[in-house]
């Protein structure tokens, strides 16, 4: 599956993987996340830290007439305000999205799958 898009130029066409890729990238640079996550959290309540080249298992990418709506799964550091985490991970990941590749991010919902300490 791809999100069409049509310019002066010619038409272009951006995979969903790519889109999840760029998202987990932005998402594991910000301060507080030790990683992505998958969406399946582990029978025992622990879950998986992904690594570069499985982030699309990690971000749900849907679109809806043209504006993106994402689902982020991650892994958060101890000792850090989460709220203060996803609050960063949204803002830089819509503003990434939206320079890069000029399309709408309309919902980035981010699931904290786990809080993980850094020795």
């Amino acid at each position: 599956m791809s999100i069409s898009k049509s310019t002066q130029y010619g038409n272009i066409n951006i995979a969903i993987d790519a889109i999840a890729n760029l998202a987990g990238g932005v998402v594991t640079e910000c301060y507080g996340v030790v990683g992505m996550a998958s969406q399946k959290v582990f029978k025992d309540g622990l879950a998986e830290i992904l690594k570069k080249e499985n982030y699309s298992r990690g971000v749900i990418v849907s679109a809806d007439e043209g504006k993106l709506n994402l689902d982020v799964y991650i892994i958060v550091s101890h000792g850090v305000k989460i709220s203060e985490i996803v609050n960063e991970v949204q803002k830089k990941v819509k503003y990434e999205l939206e320079k890069n590749l000029d399309l709408e991010v309309e919902n980035i919902n981010i699931y904290v799958q786990g809080v993980k300490s850094i020795k």
